[in-house]
């Protein structure tokens, strides 16, 4: 797969509603856009550490030999796949109640900043989602790193408007239930066809 595919399942997994956009969505109709884009630069700080940690777990693990590039990218679709599923099966999101309580812009980046760096499952989800678009005949860290900080970015700005659409439709997305919903399945559906996908395609290259 090339730089445009990547993009693309990046935007996809990106935009879709999951846990994290409606914490972001719950601040801001809580205390404002300040709050909500507060949140937005500490999540995408956290995740852009733990992008860079995967870049270099993933480089030392090819390092090794070319076999566990391709042991990695297997269980990393698999891993693709088991997230999917679990979204399926999850109960409906909490729409971020417990973000009602107000709270300093400050401590609200520090807040999204450590969650997101301290979750071990958000560099899980690099370390298998990444691989699926990286040649093994090229650097391995420069890919990821690239590739992870790419995925940060999208995230962020897809984040970032979903903060200004709320700070300005705040009654409407105050009765928005049906979206997380809606958002759990797209996104679950997205992983496992994209883990689907790297398990058919075996060990051909990407490019």
């Amino acid at each position: 797969m090339n730089l445009a595919a990547f993009v693309l399942a990046s935007l996809v997994l990106a935009v879709t509603p999951g846990p994290g956009v409606l914490y972001i969505v719950a601040r801001t109709l809580a205390q404002g856009r300040a709050a909500g884009l507060a949140s937005v630069a500490g999540v995408a700080l956290g995740n852009l550490g733990n992008a860079i940690g995967a870049a270099l777990g993933l480089a030392a693990v090819f390092a090794v030999s070319s076999a566990a590039f391709t042991g990695v990218r297997l269980a990393g679709a698999a891993y693709l796949v088991w997230l999917g599923a679990r979204a399926l099966r999850a109960a409906p999101a909490n729409d971020g109640a417990e973000a009602a309580a107000t709270l300093p812009v400050g401590r609200i980046f520090r807040d999204g900043l450590l969650v997101a760096l301290l979750n071990p499952k958000t560099a899980l989800f690099f370390v298998a989602f990444l691989p699926q678009f990286m040649a093994p005949d090229r650097p391995p860290w420069l890919q990821a790193a690239l590739l992870g900080a790419t995925f940060v970015a999208i995230a962020a700005a897809t984040d970032t408007a979903y903060v200004l659409a709320a700070s300005a439709a705040a009654p409407a997305l105050a009765r928005w239930r049906g979206a997380g919903r809606a958002g759990r399945w797209a996104s679950a559906c997205t992983l496992i066809g994209l883990g689907l996908w790297a398990a058919a395609s075996g060990s051909s290259k990407t490019h």
